[in-house]
This record gives C-alpha cells, structure tokens and sequence, in this order.
C-alpha cells in the first residue's frame, strides 16, 4: 500500500509451550492500522540472546520500524534487552534515571531494592528512553526498535506513548457482508485485487455468525478508492445476497 512497514517480534518460551496466550499482537495491529503503518510480520522466539539478535536483526533491516514483546523483567530469562544489543553489537548499561525510578517506587512502598529490581535500569548503549508525563516508566528505543513488556496491561500503556510518535493517516477500511459462498465470489475478489493494487481485499468466513457468512473487507489509504472498489463487489454479487456494510 506504499506506506510505512512494521513488524513484532514476541519474545517468550511461555508463548511456544502454551503456557500464556499472546495478548499484545491485536492491540499492536490496530494501532499501526490507525496510523496508516503496514504491519507486515510476526515472529515468536524463545528467551535465548543469539535467537533474539538473529531474528530482530532480520526484522528491523527490512522494516520500518519493529517492537518486540516480553523479556524484559527481573529474571533470568528476561533476556530481551541482551539480545537486542547483540543485534546491534552495542553494550548493555545501566540507566541512572530508571535506577532512580525503580529506588523511587520501592521507597514509597517501604520496600528493598534488590539487585533484581535494578536489572530492570538495564538498556543498550546508545537507545534513547520514550516516556510522557502520564507514563513515566520510559520505554527503550534502539533506533527502529521499540522494546516494550509483555504483560498486556504495561504493553498497552506504552504502547499509547510510542503510537503518538507514529501519528499520521490511517488507512480507510470498508466492510461488506454477504451470504455468499467464498468459492463463488473468489474470481471476483482477485480480478478487484489485480485491478486495484493500493486496495487490500480480505474474506473472511464466520460460521458462528447469524445474520451472514461472508465479511469482505477493502483497506486503503484513499477513501474514496476504498469505496468506489466495494461498490465494485456489491455490484458483483446477487443482490439478496448483500447483507450490509460498514
């Protein structure tokens, strides 16, 4: 669609055993698609520095930009921030403003500050912090690479800041749903494809759906494109087929 690429990388060997369901992706992928970033990629690896640097390294090359999710806590296998810097061969240092973050959260709980909780102020040499007034946890850029948590709730607070450097035109995206059979409609949806190449067409079947069968989506960067080639299919199909659109 000749805009801005993204990828994700999902970082955590509790992913690939099943043992946490990823929550990040969706809210990654509706951000991106409201600032009109093409998110192209997603990739799952385990907590090991050399498979991170491997994989990012592959990523951010030929992506605009890249975030990855998880690893980046306390424990041993919060290897995030080590594997980033191998892809960049950068050191790892300590952060003093997120050290005085970290001592200043525990001291107004009255709590020790363990050698734990400082691997946390760890970054790569050279990254810039990305904080605002209302999240100052900052979180770590490495230049195209935002690093961010993979607990949900974290990951979707930062991820609000990060998006605010992003800002620009979304994509405009069309629904149509139908009771048409995919099978039938499929020649029409790649003659509008091939037609109309800055216009992405998706079908969806729903089989849990009551009132249709078929959603086809058409996403663009021009509105009235986007429109104009839904109308297309709409024309195409048996009318009592047609449902709605939105």
């Amino acid at each position: 669609m000749g805009s801005k690429s993204a990828a994700a990388l999902v970082i955590g060997n509790e992913i690939l055993t099943g043992k946490i369901e990823e929550g990040n992706i969706a809210s990654l992928a509706r951000g991106l698609f409201a600032r009109g970033v093409e998110f192209r990629r997603i990739v799952v690896c385990r907590d090991e520095i050399e498979v991170i640097s491997e994989e990012l390294t592959s990523l951010r090359t030929a992506h605009d930009y890249v975030f990855t999710s998880g690893g980046v806590g306390p424990t041993h296998d919060d290897v995030t921030v080590a594997g980033v810097a191998h892809s960049f061969g950068r050191d790892v240092v300590r952060s003093d403003e997120i050290v005085d973050l970290i001592r200043a959260f525990h001291a107004r709980r009255d709590k020790p500050v363990t050698d734990a909780h400082l691997r946390m102020a760890d970054i790569v040499a050279g990254s810039r912090l990305l904080s605002s007034e209302d999240v100052p946890w900052p979180t770590l850029v490495v230049d195209n690479v935002y690093v961010l948590p993979g607990v949900p709730a974290i990951f979707r607070m930062k991820l609000d800041v990060v998006l605010k450097e992003l800002e620009g035109e979304g994509f405009a995206s069309c629904a149509v749903y139908t009771n048409c059979d995919e099978g039938i409609i499929a020649p029409v949806l790649s003659q509008l494809s091939a037609a109309h190449p800055t216009v992405a067409v998706g079908s969806y079947p729903r089989f849990e759906a009551d009132d249709h069968k078929v959603k086809v989506t058409f996403d663009g960067k021009d509105p009235a494109l986007v429109a104009a080639v839904a109308d297309e299919f709409v024309k195409a199909i048996p009318a009592e087929l047609y449902v709605r659109r939105s």
